[in-house]
């Protein structure tokens, strides 16, 4: 069994190495740019774990994996600009180091390349990957979608609000797990297990986010706390802090909800007060408490020897940075 982080070399190694012949080179040049960034590379990481709990070659998989990351940055490329964001991982962004238009363009194309490199798959499971491929990413515009919309609305359930972040990013790494088992030749119970267990352990990933954006150590969570608030994004923690207010609560949390100026960190001490009054700091980690252990009960039921199992499951760990 390959370690997570060899794997990781593995994919880093393999992106770099990806050739951009075609031209002109102006539009491809800004996705040499956004895959070199860098990043955890979790979703052909999870790939090449699901792969290897049944077969020893992953590295025979590194192509359709690298797809799944050209696709994931498309997206981050998208939402970039969609948000007018200037940074991302500490690089500027590509609207910002070249403009608007081109990272449309670029976008798109990536979004071509991803397919492509899907594509090279093994010819014979190619359609049942890429069937899948193409659902999830119709999903995760779905997704986006929704939390498009939900900024405009102030009635949103916790019950929509998991099924957006289920689309948004749970599905990605479900389907990640799920192609890695295909091309391995699991069974469609193993493949159906280890996506149901990219999915659960998505949500508790996502949750995880929300629950750090507020209470998360700056130095630890890699950006400044507080966005979430500051932004009135309809988060698990607002939307649930909204819901269990009293009516004094509730009125000074609309009140900072409305305001169009208030002092950043005034603003997030008082949210999170409230958020600690009401509770939802303990409902939130029981959320994703929930959710990651089910992630583990989807593991469980797969088919292979917990010794093949060890990997991921210490992978998962540690992106929810868990210890067991």
């Amino acid at each position: 069994m390959i370690k997570a982080d060899e794997i990781l070399k593995l994919v880093n190694k393999y992106l770099d190495n990806l050739s951009y012949d075609r031209k002109p080179s102006s539009l491809y040049e800004p996705i040499r740019y956004v895959l070199s960034m860098g990043g955890k590379r979790i979703r052909p990481v999870l790939m090449l774990l699901s792969y290897n709990m049944f077969r020893e070659n992953p590295e025979e998989i590194l192509m359709p994996a690298c797809a799944l990351e050209t696709y994931h940055n498309y997206t981050l490329l998208h939402d970039d600009l969609m948000d007018n964001a200037d940074l991302r991982r500490g690089h500027e962004t590509v609207h910002r180091k070249w403009d608007a238009n081109t990272a449309i363009l670029s976008g798109d194309s990536m979004l071509v390349l991803a397919y492509q490199r899907m594509a090279q798959c093994d010819k014979q499971k190619m359609p049942e990957v890429l069937n899948l491929f193409t659902e999830t990413a119709l999903e995760i515009g779905e997704g986006q979608q929704y939390d498009m919309d939900f900024e405009h609305r102030n009635d949103v359930t916790e019950d929509e609000y998991i099924e957006m972040i289920r689309l948004k990013t749970s599905v990605l790494l479900a389907c990640a797990m799920k192609i890695g088992a295909i091309l391995a030749g699991a069974s469609k119970e193993d493949a159906d297990n280890l996506y149901r267990f990219g999915e659960q352990i998505g949500l508790a990933f996502q949750l995880q986010d929300d629950y750090l954006d507020v209470y998360g150590d700056t130095r630890v969570f890699g950006k400044a706390i507080g966005g979430d608030i500051t932004s009135n994004k309809k988060t698990y923690m607002l939307i649930n802090a909204l819901l269990r207010a009293n009516d004094t609560q509730r009125a000074e949390l609309e009140k900072w909800i409305s305001a169009t100026e208030f002092d950043r960190e005034e603003k997030i001490a008082a949210v999170t007060r409230l958020y600690n009054e009401i509770g939802i700091d303990k409902l939130a980690q029981e959320k994703i408490n929930f959710y990651f252990e089910q992630s583990r009960k989807y593991l469980a039921a797969v088919s292979v020897a917990e010794d093949r199992k060890a990997e991921i499951t210490a992978y998962a760990q540690r992106m929810m940075k868990r210890e067991y």
